[in-house]
């Protein structure tokens, strides 16, 4: 009768029809920004895959939402008049700014998913101390400048920031007193350039982005390599070391998507997975939904996917999406900005991270500007603990609260085949989602990725 025939694998449960071609050399679970790069990076190792999402959108956890799909997600209800048009906004659910030389911009431009995206400066990096925002210094000039620090702590930390600027473990000529930094720990590099408790704080929290300060007794190293990092970033873009998709970050998984499809790769949103097919030695060999089953030596995907035996939860973050109708004072009237609260300036254990963006990265409505709160929680009233950010604020028109679990899977996936991501955290960059990409390409393909590129966009031969 004309009718093609359903393939049949010798493999398949009884009374099952394979989903789309059957048979693939990578199944990937979710559409968020980890599982999308692995994809992408798969494919164009000429790899087949086989990409599904339970969601009728791109982006999972790391999608960016419409106004009507905000309120729908949050309130289940329509937005709030006077908000301009929905298709104005792309609210991020996961806020976070790329370091501009950083990991994931040279996964990026490795993937040349750049040609998809376009970025644009966050206008300023900011700390809170004392009460007050105030921008985080990353030059010697601005050190002389800063308000941050008094006449001799500014000359003190201008002579950290020249030594880090001239240290190169490949010289021994710019060592710390004949010492490479893996060999002192960063107290010991702190306390060698007699920087104040304060200056420590803002400089291993705002600049080196460390979540809290176990640093402070491990080797220096990478804190100062993280410290060039920043400044490194900060000298190619001017006004902070952070760049921003326009449209939000949502479109970072669409053009990862666009780079798995291109080659070869099969996409299907709007489909759930009912079980994750397993051999007798309990290793993963394919999915199952509804009647339909596909078959591949690896499965990626985010925790949702998995059974909860797979993963552990590690803590939880509180993020609360914020629309206000003003900048946030003491930023300058910074269109887009970065504020970084330290713990020990709010008595807490882990930081408290504020990101702001607006209609200048055409994610809101003219006049408007989003503002995301968001930590690591310590307490059984998680919101509340991101108070000392609204505080920072001032009048919120809307506030979208979220508490969600923080997952990590409890083995590699070498025996079982699960190479499943890390939950997106509190901080308010990605550093850390970078270092989870490479441990699963590592994983998942036995090497390293090679990241001997540079990570200046401005190079770019593409």
């Amino acid at each position: 009768d004309g009718k093609p025939v359903a393939k049949s694998f010798s493999w398949m449960p009884a009374g099952c029809v394979p989903l789309a071609d059957g048979e693939y050399d990578a199944i990937i679970l979710g559409t968020g920004l980890t599982e999308c790069i692995i994809s992408g990076l798969l494919s164009v190792n000429g790899k087949r895959v086989l990409h599904l999402d339970r969601n009728n959108y791109y982006g999972a956890d790391t999608a960016s939402l419409s106004l009507v799909n905000l309120f729908k997600k949050f309130r289940d209800g329509e937005p709030s008049k006077g908000l301009g048009h929905s298709r104005d906004w792309n609210v991020d659910l996961v806020p976070k700014f790329i370091m501009a030389c950083g990991k994931l911009v040279k996964i990026l431009l490795h993937s040349k998913v750049t040609r998809y995206l376009e970025f644009k400066s966050i206008d300023g990096s900011y700390v809170f101390k004392d009460g007050k925002v105030q921008k985080v210094p990353a030059t010697p000039q601005e050190a002389l400048n800063s308000s941050l620090m008094g006449f001799f702590e500014k000359r003190k930390f201008r002579n950290f920031l020249i030594f880090l600027s001239n240290y190169d473990k490949e010289k021994p000529s710019t060592y710390m007193k004949g010492k490479s930094l893996d060999k002192v720990t960063t107290r010991a590099l702190y306390e060698e350039f007699g920087l104040d408790a304060n200056t420590q704080a803002f400089t291993g929290h705002a600049m080196a982005l460390h979540r809290d300060d176990d640093s402070l007794n491990e080797p220096a190293e990478a804190t100062a390599e993280a410290i060039q990092l920043y400044v490194y970033s900060l000298e190619r873009y001017g006004k902070s070391p952070y760049i921003y998709p326009l449209y939000g970050l949502g479109g970072m998984p669409e053009g990862f998507s666009r780079l798995c499809a291109i080659h070869g790769g099969t996409f299907m949103l709007n489909k759930g997975v009912d079980e994750i097919l397993l051999n007798k030695d309990g290793s993963a060999f394919g999915i199952k939904t509804d009647n339909e089953v596909a078959k591949a030596p690896i499965i990626v995907g985010d925790p949702s996917y998995f059974n909860p035996s797979k993963t552990r939860t590690t803590g939880k973050v509180a993020r609360s999406i914020c629309i206000l109708d003003h900048p946030i004072a003491g930023t300058d009237n910074a269109e887009s900005v970065q504020i970084i609260i330290p713990a020990s300036q709010v008595k807490r254990r882990n930081d408290i991270y504020v990101c702001m963006v607006s209609s200048t990265h055409n994610v809101s409505a003219p006049g408007t500007y989003i503002a995301i709160v968001s930590t690591t929680v310590e307490t059984t009233s998680p919101i509340k603990e991101l108070e000392p950010g609204f505080a920072l604020l001032g009048n919120i028109v809307e506030r979208f609260d979220a508490v969600s679990d923080l997952l990590e899977p409890v083995s590699s996936g070498e025996h079982d085949k699960c190479f499943i991501s890390t939950s997106y955290d509190a901080t308010s960059h990605f550093e850390t989602t970078a270092n989870d990409v490479l441990s699963l390409y590592k994983r998942i393909t036995g090497q390293d990725l090679d990241m001997n590129i540079s990570a200046d966009m401005n190079d770019e031969d593409s």
